[in-house]
């Protein structure tokens, strides 16, 4: 891979393009290095964006499109309205990348706060559902920090 840095003093936040026949496993683990070291990765236009793989083509999601961030048998798992997507990314990496719409509602698991349909208590805790369908246990350990969302 060819490197090139070009410095301009138009320039305000330093940002990388790759120019390629097509995404290659090297050029996947370039974006994913610079994403993780850098912290959100964003569009030409200054949007946030989130990578996320479907079989193998990577993909470029926005927040606000997610609906939910799941451990899954040790994978990284991220629900939008209509599909599953992975990341090759830890957990707290890709909660790093999410802004104030986001929280963890339990060790394995963080939610769109913005996508919330219902919350009922059940005999674990509550229950949350999210307007796509998908549901989860609120554990204890965050109850405070969601009921304080709430305002409860």
């Amino acid at each position: 891979m060819n490197v090139k840095i070009e410095l301009s003093q138009e320039i305000g936040k330093p940002y990388a393009v790759i120019y390629a026949r097509q995404i290659t496993e090297e050029i996947t683990t370039v974006v994913e290095t610079l994403e993780t070291l850098t912290g959100l990765s964003q569009t030409k236009d200054g949007s946030d964006v989130i990578l996320a793989r479907q079989n193998e083509k990577l993909l470029v999601l926005s927040p606000t499109d997610i609906f939910m961030i799941r451990m899954e048998v040790g994978e990284v798992v991220l629900y939008t309205e209509e599909k599953k997507y992975t990341s090759r990314k830890r957990l707290y990496e890709v909660e790093n990348q999410l802004g104030k719409d986001f929280l963890r509602i339990s060790k394995t698991t963080i939610i769109n706060l913005k996508q919330i349909d219902s919350v009922e208590p059940s005999f674990d805790g509550m229950v949350l559902f999210l307007k796509n369908g998908l549901k989860d246990y609120i554990s204890r350990k965050y109850m405070k920090e969601f009921k304080t969302y709430l305002g409860l």
